[in-house]
């Protein structure tokens, strides 16, 4: 029987405009625009990493994350899914090997936090929101 090997290699993530979702994540974020592709008609396959991530060149399920799939919307619903995928729930979780730097770095960028930082049984961790209004946890698990 074969081993099976699975991955995602990408989660969507409804944007109101490509440009903009990349400045945001590239200046204030510093992840890495993985791709961006020219699809005609106003389409864009555009993906995202943060840095050293899933690998922007990486195919194998042994990669260590998922790219973000920019996808602008383009649609009365679509539009109304902006900021909100989740419901008003964390939609991603960002994790990081130091909490702190990154915390700092991020603040001094100009990112938006909805509480202060806060130690768990599990972790730092701290929500903060996108251009957008869409919920991350900012996280460092404890090893």
């Amino acid at each position: 029987m074969t081993n099976v090997q699975q991955h995602i290699s990408s989660i969507a993530l409804v944007v109101k405009d490509y440009d903009d979702a990349i400045e945001f994540y590239t200046q204030k974020l510093n992840f890495e625009l993985v791709e961006d592709t020219n699809l005609g008609d106003g389409k864009r396959w555009v993906l995202i990493s943060p840095p050293n991530s899933s690998g922007a060149n990486s195919n194998t399920a042994s990669s260590k994350g998922a790219n973000l799939l920019l996808a602008k919307a383009t649609t009365p619903e679509q539009m109304i899914a902006i900021g909100n995928q989740t419901g008003g729930r964390v939609f991603l979780f960002l994790h990081t090997n130091d909490f702190w730097r990154d915390y700092n770095l991020m603040l001094s960028k100009g990112v938006t936090f909805n509480e202060e930082p806060r130690v768990e049984p599990y972790g730092t961790v701290v929500v903060f929101e996108d251009l957008y209004g869409t919920k991350w946890d900012l996280l460092q698990l404890n090893n």
